[in-house]
């Protein structure tokens, strides 16, 4: 694929993700359209989930008809060229009122990350990472903290029921006891998208999916950041644990998370 293809689908896919940011703002502002139900403990659902990703399969199959694409709700199978969407990253968020929530979609290309579009519209910013280009928050660059030290640095954990409670509780300790401040969001894009922006210093998670992460990994190693090499082995598939964080806390971050292996781009 040549840099022509990436710019047209990078231009395009942009402005597909604006305009279902102004979808799910609209549901967002209207809690009672959400229809809000539960696919299992902890996991939300709302209409606007199936109607974004909706939206966005149906205008990407026209626009690019030679792509897969795989989406949380309709699911779909890699190939060569292939686009994951998360519609809503961070539902339980959008479905309480909580602006921390936003449409994440990326794009691989033989298995490598080239393409990550985040929208977060309650919160009015919109993330762009292009592989070898660098990273944009509302069009401006950005990039990590820069920190060195761990007694200064502010840490996300995520969690997932997929993985036991005592594992995650453990790994906060560690976090604790060697000196981060430790919080938790609801998006794991957006925790790759606040280390890119320097908001914080790290995003981990002992098991993730795809389309948590597709679009957040490339904006993050765009602007710096050190990250976990997700989409080995059965990534795209299964999902995997992930670490991002800005590159001088990796190994101190290595031993709190016990998430270790190569970056995704070495």
């Amino acid at each position: 694929m040549t840099p022509a293809e990436l710019d047209l689908r990078q231009y395009a896919v942009l402005g597909l993700v604006q305009q279902a940011g102004f979808m799910a703002l609209d549901y967002f502002n209207k809690s009672e359209s959400l229809g809000v139900t539960m696919k299992g403990a902890q996991d939300w659902l709302t209409v606007a989930d199936g109607a974004v990703e909706d939206f966005l399969r149906q205008r990407l199959a026209v626009m690019f008809p030679q792509d897969a694409i795989i989406g949380e709700e309709g699911g779909g199978e890699a190939s060569d060229a292939v686009w994951i969407i998360d519609p809503i990253d961070g539902t339980s968020n959008f479905a309480r009122g909580d602006r921390n929530w936003c449409i994440s979609i990326g794009f691989l290309l033989n298995g490598v990350p080239e393409i990550g579009i985040l929208s977060a519209p309650a919160l009015g910013e919109i993330y762009v990472g292009r592989k070898g280009r660098g990273a944009t928050l509302n069009g401006e660059a950005i990039k990590v903290s820069g920190q060195t030290d761990i007694k200064r640095a502010y840490v996300e954990l995520g969690w997932s029921t997929r993985i036991p409670a005592e594992r995650y509780v453990a790994m906060i300790g560690r976090g604790y006891a060697a000196g981060a401040s430790v919080k938790r969001g609801g998006s794991g894009a957006l925790g790759l998208a606040h280390v890119a922006n320097g908001r914080t210093e790290a995003y981990a998670e002992l098991h993730i999916n795809a389309w948590d992460v597709a679009a957040g990994v490339v904006i993050a190693a765009e602007a710096g950041a050190f990250v976990s090499d997700f989409f080995s082995g059965d990534g795209i598939a299964r999902g995997n644990p992930i670490l991002c964080c800005t590159p001088g806390l990796r190994h101190e971050l290595e031993q709190i998370t016990q998430i270790g292996g190569r970056q995704a781009n070495d």
